[in-house]
């Protein structure tokens, strides 16, 4: 039996939605995607080490998956039990259907089975770009391109990096303190972190021994701080739904879209950073046809990043499968998508005039399809509006601006379009 979960205020009904809640943040507690699949960065810094004197060979990496099996049964339970038409019971039914796709990911993990799993859950390069008829490899390769053409050198950018890990978290510190209010949110080094940062409710960490350059910087702060960590303080503010605070899987492509449309809104984004991201989707499309470790290594290279660059985006390619190819870990396949949609959505809620369902957005960890459904429990109070709003979101005339701008001259035709038309019309 499991123990009622009562606040004295809500309805039956929600209180029946605040126990599974509850129930669901309890089973999906042993289920970690990122941690599980990481390399431990002590052996990525030997390997880095060995590639860089030219010594390539596949790594051999193990992994401790979890059992989860209590978990998935729980899970399927709560999918059950979250029946019906409501709102909130189909938000509740499509987080532990995605939270139960991530155990099955786990259960796979050093095989290739993960792949699958991991697809269901992130998407693929080939996939459609909602609105368009071109597809997410369309788009990398657009960006890679234009990149290219605009001289984009990443090893150079690489090591002009000249910020420590200890002077940027003293930085970040005074400014989430200056926003949030002293001691709110942490900044910590942490030596063992793979990506460069990752960021919680009330805590940041930055990879130690790394070194980071003042994009970087503007970069950490808008996508980590006021998107990641923002969200997640906002959705521990809700008086149903506190799962709002933790991001299920099914949100990623969403909160990981809005983190890197935060980037681009607060001037924080570099085409160099477009192109990073974009080189990892043709690197997972890379993978998924057949492509080694080693020949992902040398794709990431040849496009001029450097060595602990190249080995670090080749590893996110391969965590949790295996090293031989035609296996890849999905998940970087959601930061260009998810701008992509973000970017849509922002901008069709301009057209109809809803910048409400914007600021509700970042209520917590919400997929652009929650805020629609859920729009009527926000207007009653079931769902708490958002006490934090990024920079960027507080002065609505200046993004109003922008997507206006935006809005109108995507109804300009490029392909007709001559430099002499608009020299002769100015």
């Amino acid at each position: 039996m499991h123990a009622p979960f009562v606040v004295a205020h809500l309805s039956p009904d929600m209180q029946r939605f605040a126990t599974l809640d509850q129930r669901l943040l309890a089973a999906v507690r042993p289920i970690r995607i990122l941690p599980t699949v990481a390399w431990p960065a002590s052996v990525e810094e030997r390997l880095i080490a060995e590639f860089g004197a030219g010594r390539l060979s596949l790594p051999d990496i193990r992994y401790n998956p979890p059992d989860l099996t209590a978990a998935r049964h729980e899970l399927e339970a709560i999918e059950a039990e979250a029946s019906g038409e409501h709102p909130i019971a189909d938000y509740l039914r499509r987080t532990a259907e995605s939270w139960r796709i991530a155990a099955d990911l786990l259960d796979a993990v050093g095989t290739d089975g993960v792949t699958a799993s991991s697809i269901a859950l992130y998407g693929r390069p080939g996939d459609a770009i909602p609105g368009s008829n071109r597809s997410n490899l369309d788009a990398a390769r657009y960006f890679v391109d234009l990149a290219d053409e605009l001289g984009a050198d990443l090893e150079t950018e690489d090591a002009t990096g000249n910020i420590q890990a200890e002077d940027l978290r003293r930085d970040m510190a005074a400014a989430l303190d200056a926003f949030f209010s002293p001691g709110i949110i942490s900044v910590e080094v942490d030596p063992e972190l793979t990506a460069k940062a990752a960021a919680g409710a009330t805590r940041i960490r930055l990879r130690g021994g790394a070194r980071f350059t003042e994009y970087d910087r503007h970069q950490l702060l808008a996508h980590e701080a006021f998107v990641h960590s923002l969200t997640a303080l906002n959705g521990r503010e809700q008086p149903v739904l506190a799962s709002l605070a933790r991001t299920s899987p099914r949100v990623t492509a969403t909160q990981e879209g809005l983190a890197v449309f935060a980037e681009l809104m607060s001037g924080a984004i570099d085409i160099s950073r477009l192109k990073r991201i974009s080189l990892r989707i043709l690197a997972i499309d890379m993978a998924l046809n057949g492509a080694d470790f080693v020949d992902v290594f040398r794709f990431f290279r040849d496009c001029g990043q450097s060595v602990p660059d190249s080995f670090h985006s080749a590893q996110r390619v391969f965590r949790g499968v295996p090293l031989t190819g035609g296996a890849a870990f999905a998940k970087d396949n959601v930061y260009l998508t998810g701008l992509l949609a973000v970017h849509t959505f922002f901008r069709w809620a301009l057209r109809q005039r809803r910048l409400d369902l914007l600021r509700y957005l970042f209520a917590g960890k919400l997929a652009l399809h929650d805020v629609m459904s859920l729009e009527p429990h926000f207007l009653n109070g079931d769902i708490a509006g958002p006490r934090y709003l990024p920079p960027w979101m507080q002065h609505v005339h200046g993004l109003a601006g922008k997507l206006a701008f935006s809005l109108f001259v995507n109804h300009i035709h490029m392909a007709g379009v001559q430099a002499e038309e608009i020299s002769l019309g100015l």
